[in-house]
């Protein structure tokens, strides 16, 4: 699909999502999914601040980059822990050992296959919410455009957030924010039991899930659930078409 096309399906797939209940992680592993996609990355992560002010881990393309975004929680060093304290973007940064700017996260960073990384803020009017991830498994600069893409989807994730979240008083944001990290665990718990079950890998079992989930009309955490807590049999989950980057 050329670039321009996958853009406009995005946009109308974020958009398609953003009903009154929608599904965060679902919505940001769309945002990560289709940055791999349409740009000039080979890995997309997610992190969002939860009401105390800590990122959390919420969404990522792979398997992969979701234990490297989990050890910079752990660390408090990388590019989204920067780029989500200063709201800055981090452009063309190149991952070599040893790394002065994150001695402990690059050479993790590296040994999952990654060369060099860009960090974009979500971002609206002064407030930032969390960091986009994007990594390269080579060095060299992204081009300007994908810089520019990569903030527009960002920036419409965000906004979309921000604007559900002003239709809810101070304790429901708490309580919606703390919802969508907790479901986090029960997706986690869901992928290891389907992984298990079937003999998929993880990124497998979290394709299922999804595919699953959208179609059949359910809620993502809702689908998890079931199958985290055995009402569903991980083998009854619908299969995944398989598809290439183009």
């Amino acid at each position: 699909m050329a670039r321009e096309s996958l853009l406009v399906t995005t946009l109308v797939e974020l958009a398609d999502n953003l009903v009154d209940s929608f599904d965060v992680i679902d919505v940001l592993t769309v945002l990560s999914d289709r940055c791999v996609e349409a740009l000039d990355v080979d890995a997309a992560g997610v992190m969002l601040a939860s009401p105390g002010g800590e990122l959390q881990f919420v969404a990522s393309s792979s398997e992969s980059m979701r234990v490297l975004e989990l050890f910079q929680i752990q660390a408090d060093e990388g590019p989204c822990v920067d780029c989500y304290k200063d709201g800055r973007a981090i452009v063309n940064h190149a991952l070599t050992d040893p790394d002065a700017r994150w001695p402990r996260f690059t050479p993790r960073a590296i040994a999952q296959g990654f060369r060099s990384v860009h960090c974009l803020p979500m971002r609206l009017r002064g407030r930032t919410i969390g960091a986009l991830n994007l990594f390269r498994t080579e060095q060299g600069s992204l081009d300007d455009d994908d810089v520019v893409v990569a903030q527009g989807l960002a920036d419409v994730a965000t906004i979309a957030i921000l604007q559900h979240r002003t239709s809810l008083d101070a304790r429901l944001l708490n309580d919606q924010l703390s919802n969508a990290l907790n479901s986090r665990i029960i997706i986690e718990q869901a992928k290891g039991r389907v992984s298990q079950s079937t003999g998929c890998d993880m990124d497998q079992a979290f394709r299922r899930l999804r595919t699953h989930a959208r179609n059949h009309n359910l809620g993502l955490t809702d689908v998890a659930r079931s199958v985290a807590d055995g009402t569903l049999d991980s083998n009854m989950l619908d299969l995944v078409a398989e598809t290439s980057k183009s």
